[in-house]
């Protein structure tokens, strides 16, 4: 196995970035995530009962044993194969190292709501949108549908591209795979409503912190890229003072991590994002992130998934580069 802080590592992460953008996730491949899934689900049923301080020894416990499990028995596996034959391992880590990342799946998923709304197709849009949200879509206009999608584009950024290649370059697709692990828990226990408020307290906590360093470095990179796309022509952004709003915003946000990327393209593009989403009919109102210098349409997120394709290809020369500074300096007091 290569570990991912090496030279080897690095170019093993960059084809497996490549498989991403060409392949994606097929569905006739067995994915990680599901699995991860289908055992998180099977044991909320069995271990989500008793009293309040039950439930949260019984959730800390869960997501020790799914984090540490994935991680080790990814690693095992790996080495195994390595024993058996190392081109057995590297074929088995650059495909575990792709299904960490949704570049292709995001940008998919953005455009097939582009699409629609470009044609005026509004229901079409609605129905692409709800297919990536879990806020209710049936009675969006074209604003708050490119709302809901740059909001979702610019998170995911962080959850499906940076967050997997910042413990990819630091562990390879061991610790990667555990990220998806802790991201996984989050998305289907780390809620804070009655069911999951202290059955799911250890995996969001976890998820926080997993996210704290990726969120705010993605959030640098995209900016830098917002810059370089304002500087070379291709889209004009609002980049000048897009840092200094996105330190007033991004703590106004419900999550620690989500506002940064959600700030920074809000700056970026001059408009407003968060506000109020209904769930199952009831609502559910958001601080505001950036101001409404321009009415949000369906070229926003167009120009959302350039500044995500620049961030993270930003994000992964800046930890590469950094990386590689560690291992010359190391290097050099040997």
């Amino acid at each position: 196995m290569i570990p991912g802080a090496t030279f080897g590592g690095i170019v093993l992460i960059i084809f497996a970035t490549a498989i991403d953008l060409v392949v994606g996730d097929p569905r006739s491949l067995p994915h990680p995530v599901v699995l991860m899934g289908r055992f998180i689900s099977a044991f909320e049923r069995l271990w989500n009962r008793g009293t309040a301080q039950q439930r949260k020894v019984s959730g800390f416990l869960l997501t020790i044993i799914v984090v540490g499990g994935v991680w080790g028995i990814s690693g095992l596996t790996l080495a195994l194969l390595e024993r058996l034959h190392p081109g057995l391992a590297l074929i088995a880590e650059l495909w575990l190292l792709s299904t960490t990342l949704a570049i292709k799946g995001l940008g998919d998923a953005a455009r097939a709501v582009i699409q629609p709304l470009t044609q005026g197709d509004l229901p079409a849009a609605r129905k692409a949108l709800g297919m990536i949200v879990g806020r209710d879509t049936q009675n969006l206009d074209e604003a708050e549908i490119t709302r809901g999608t740059v909001e979702t584009v610019a998170e995911n950024t962080v959850d499906g591209i940076t967050a997997p290649l910042f413990f990819a370059l630091i562990g390879g697709a061991p610790l990667a795979l555990a990220y998806k692990a802790v991201n996984t828990l989050d998305s289907m226990v780390g809620y804070k409503n009655q069911r999951y408020a202290n059955f799911g307290f250890a995996s969001a906590k976890l998820d926080d912190l997993a996210n704290w360093v990726p969120a705010r470095l993605t959030a640098l990179c995209l900016w830098l890229a917002g810059l370089l796309l304002s500087l070379s022509g291709v889209v004009r952004l609002r980049w000048q003072g897009a840092l200094w709003g996105t330190f007033r915003d991004a703590p106004r946000h419900p999550s620690p991590n989500a506002g940064w990327p959600e700030a920074i393209v809000a700056r970026l593009l001059g408009v407003q994002l968060g506000g109020t989403n209904f769930y199952a009919g009831e609502a559910s109102h958001r601080a505001t992130l950036g101001e409404p210098l321009e009415q949000l349409r369906v070229a926003h997120i167009s120009t959302t998934l350039c500044l995500m394709y620049g961030a993270w290809i930003l994000f992964m020369l800046l930890l590469a580069g950094v990386i590689a500074g560690l291992m010359f300096m190391l290097r050099g007091s040997l």
